[in-house]
């Protein structure tokens, strides 16, 4: 009786080529879920983090939010040329735009966030902490005061002088932070404020917002978390507010 002689199974290769077409496809596969990304973040929608409390109650430091840049119309990176919206920016509406230097250039970094309180051709003015839009006192629920009265002239708000609505006298022109104007909104321009009045650096110290610098408006908050709590991942994450609509 012979033994039988044991069969050795072939031998598995890799097919010429086949190594390089996985990494192919693995490389197309990146580059389309990479262009996807930059399109939706251009185009539709940014996620964007609170960093100060210039609009507490409404939005607080440590809430992550996803901002809608087709409201207004994105705008085409490197132009001035807007896709066309589905709304106008009016007042009321929170924004997220590109901060205004002093010189009205702009600096990528930082984003603000701040609420519009005066449209293009609005006459504007504060009288004792209180609002006013074209002659009529503003009802602002989501308003926060957290000092007095402040009647301290302020220098830096000695740009409003050349936007005073007629009959104003810019050399006796002294604004306060909490009384200041009647000042006109210029075309094209948006004056913007933090709910936190008391406590926000907004159009009050360094100008109107062009409407090109408008990027989209918060939707929602996806995520928020009070770093200032004294157990980090658990005390600190602020689960109500997951979900939240903003307005």
């Amino acid at each position: 009786m012979t033994e039988k002689k044991r069969r050795t199974p072939p031998r598995r290769t890799v097919e010429d080529g086949s190594f390089g077409k996985v990494a192919w496809e693995w490389t197309k596969s990146l580059a389309v879920a990479f262009v996807l990304f930059l399109l939706i973040r251009t185009f539709l929608v940014q996620a964007f983090k609170i960093p100060t409390g210039s609009m507490e109650d409404t939005l607080l430091i440590g809430d992550f939010l996803l901002v809608n840049k087709a409201v207004y119309g994105a705008q085409i990176p490197g132009t001035h040329v807007r896709l066309p919206g589905f709304d106008e920016v009016k007042r009321g509406d929170i924004v997220v735009f590109v901060y205004p230097d002093p010189y009205n250039e702009y600096d990528p970094d930082p984003d603000y966030v701040k609420r519009i309180v005066g449209a293009p051709g609005d006459t504007i003015e504060m009288r004792e902490k209180a609002l006013y839009v074209n002659g009529e006192r503003q009802v602002e629920p989501y308003v926060r005061h957290v000092d007095g009265l402040d009647e301290q002239y302020r220098p830096q708000f000695k740009w409003q002088s050349r936007f005073l609505a007629p009959g104003v006298d810019p050399e006796a022109y002294r604004p306060s932070r909490d009384d200041w104007g009647p000042l006109v909104v210029p075309p094209g321009h948006y004056f913007v404020m933090g709910d936190n009045r008391d406590n926000s650096a907004d159009s009050r110290y360094w100008g109107f917002v062009p409407e090109l610098a408008i990027k989209g408006q918060p939707l929602i908050v996806y995520f928020s978390k009070d770093t200032g709590k004294p157990i980090p991942w658990l005390d600190e994450i602020r689960f109500g507010r997951i979900g939240s609509l903003i307005h």
